[in-house]
C-alpha cells in the first residue's frame, strides 16, 4: 500500500467545521448524513469534531451530495501534514479506538497498547534510519495516548499473548525493563484485560508466520490486521479473518493462563 502523513489536527477541525456548515445549509442532520452513506452517526460526529479524518472517497461523495463544487476534496487535499501516522495505519487506528474486541500475538516487542513511555521511547530510537528527536517524541505521545480506550466506560475486551523473548530483551535498559514489566503487571489487574505469556521451549506454535491483530467493531464486523517491515494490512475477507482466528485460539491454548502468566511477571520482578 502507499504511503502518506497523518493530518495537522487543527487542519481536521478546519474541515470538520465546513462538512458541518455544508451539512446544515443541505439540511442533512449527522444522523440523516450518516444513514445515507451508512457510516452512522457517530462518526460523522467524530470527522466534524476533528477526531476522525475525512477520507478522500467520502470527501468525494459528500461533495456529490452537498453540491459543494469540490470544496471538501479541495480542502482535504490541501491540509497541512505531520510525519506521523502512515495511511496504511490510520485506518486500523480508527478502528482499534472503536473495537469492542481486541486480540493480539507479538513476538518482535510489546504490543503499542501495553508499551510504557520508555519503552515506546526506546522503541522508536531503534528507527533505522534514525529519527528526530521531536519526532520520536511526538511518536512516543500518540502511542500511549492511545491506551486511553482501557479507561473509557466501556473498555473492550481484550486479549495480549506475547512471546516470552518479548520479556527476555530488555530494550531501553533495565530500569525501562523493571517500569514496563510492573506496568504490565498492574495492566493485568484491569477488567476486560488479560495478558498470556507464550513460554519458550514449547514444542508447537500456531503463529511462526509472525504478529497479528484481530479486531470485532460495535457492529460485530471482525477485521484482521498484520503489518511487516515497510507496510501493513486490514483484512476484512471472512475467509482470512477465519484462519487468524483459529490460529489465536490455538495460540491462547499453548500459553500460560492469564493467572499462571501473572504468576511469571511477578517471578520477572523478583529475580531483579
Amino acid at each position: 500500500m502507499g504511503t502518506t502523513t497523518r493530518r495537522n489536527a487543527s487542519a481536521m477541525k478546519m474541515v470538520g467545521a465546513l462538512l458541518a456548515l455544508y451539512r446544515q445549509a443541505a439540511g442533512h442532520t449527522q444522523r440523516s448524513l450518516g444513514e445515507r452513506f451508512v457510516i452512522g452517526e457517530q462518526q460523522i460526529a467524530s470527522i466534524e469534531q476533528g477526531r476522525r479524518p475525512l477520507k478522500p472517497d467520502l470527501a468525494e461523495q459528500l461533495d456529490e451530495l452537498l453540491q459543494t463544487k469540490g470544496a471538501l476534496s479541495i480542502a482535504l487535499s490541501k491540509m497541512p501534514e505531520v510525519d506521523l501516522v502512515p495511511l496504511w495505519a490510520e485506518e486500523y487506528l480508527d478502528r482499534e479506538r472503536e473495537a469492542i474486541v481486541i486480540s493480539s500475538y507479538e513476538n518482535q516487542v510489546l504490543p503499542g497498547l501495553l508499551q510504557t513511555e520508555g519503552y515506546a521511547r526506546a522503541v522508536f530510537r531503534s528507527r533505522i534510519p534514525a529519527l528526530e528527536d521531536d519526532e520520536v517524541e511526538r511518536h512516543v505521545t500518540a502511542r500511549v495516548e492511545r491506551q486511553a480506550l482501557f479507561h473509557r466506560k466501556d473498555p473492550p475486551i481484550t486479549c495480549f499473548v506475547i512471546w516470552e523473548a518479548v520479556l527476555r530483551d530488555h530494550l531501553g535498559g533495565r530500569a525501562v525493563f523493571l517500569r514496563q514489566v510492573r506496568h504490565l503487571r498492574e495492566y493485568c489487574e484491569l477488567p476486560n484485560l488479560a495478558i498470556q505469556i507464550l513460554p519458550l521451549a514449547r514444542t508447537a506454535h500456531a503463529a511462526l508466520d509472525g504478529p497479528f491483530v484481530l479486531l470485532e467493531t460495535p457492529d460485530h464486523q471482525r477485521l484482521a490486521y498484520t503489518e511487516t517491515q515497510r507496510g501493513s494490512q486490514l483484512i476484512a475477507a471472512p475467509d482470512e479473518v477465519a484462519i487468524l482466528t483459529q490460529r489465536c485460539a490455538m495460540l491462547r491454548s499453548q500459553a500460560l493462563t492469564p493467572e499462571d502468566s501473572r504468576d511469571f511477571l511477578d517471578r520477572l520482578l523478583g529475580d531483579q
